[in-house]
């Protein structure tokens, strides 16, 4: 009878806060993400489509290599972000530590950091890396007169056996070390963002 009694009392007191309106935060994001999307992927298909075909074929795999390499490095922070004890960075800001504001802007907007890092740039490396990968299959059967066949499935499955495993490893360290990485990942994000 106390119990509620006291609920009466006090609960009339509280004003609540209004709730927003996911469904306009999420079509906002999702038109955003989505036209960064395409930015991204127009740059990176120009860069790979540019270069790969007038270049050497050894400058064309050290573009592959760097593509897969940023999907994985991406995909790795996103996975740190949404693993990171956010406690510990709160400790570090208040200490002032430089990035530690970052780090819990970054933690409280995990969702979004993982789908931008996951999704659109570990993506988007793994689409370019592919088709890039075909291109130097292209001008390896034509300068060699190998069936394009044979190599084209050789690299597309080098490509993906490599993305795949270093996403694989990526995880397992990104769930390890979040802290660290996240703490790295914000260190040279200061240089371009004070927050």
């Amino acid at each position: 009878m106390k119990n509620k009694k006291y609920k009466e009392k006090y609960s009339k007191k509280v004003k609540k806060k209004p709730i927003k309106d996911k469904k306009k935060t999420d079509k906002k994001w999702v038109l955003t993400i989505s036209i960064i999307s395409f930015l991204i992927s127009l740059l990176f298909s120009f860069i790979g489509e540019t270069i790969i075909p007038n270049s050497h074929i050894f400058i064309s795999t050290i573009l592959v290599f760097a593509f897969i390499a940023l999907g994985i490095i991406f995909d790795m922070i996103g996975i740190a972000v949404t693993v990171a004890d956010i406690k510990t960075f709160n400790s570090m800001a208040t200490k002032k530590v430089k990035g530690a504001k970052t780090a819990v802007k970054l933690i409280k907007n995990a969702p979004k950091v993982s789908s931008f890092c996951n999704d659109v740039i570990g993506d988007i490396c793994g689409i370019i890396s592919g088709s890039t990968g075909l291109s130097i299959a292209i001008v390896i059967s034509n300068k060699f007169d190998f069936p394009i066949l044979i190599v084209t499935l050789l690299i597309t499955a080098f490509i993906a056996s490599l993305t795949i495993g270093g996403k694989a490893l990526g995880k397992s360290i990104a769930m390890n070390k979040s802290n660290v990485i996240l703490f790295n990942f914000v260190k040279v994000i200061s240089f371009f963002y004070k927050g």
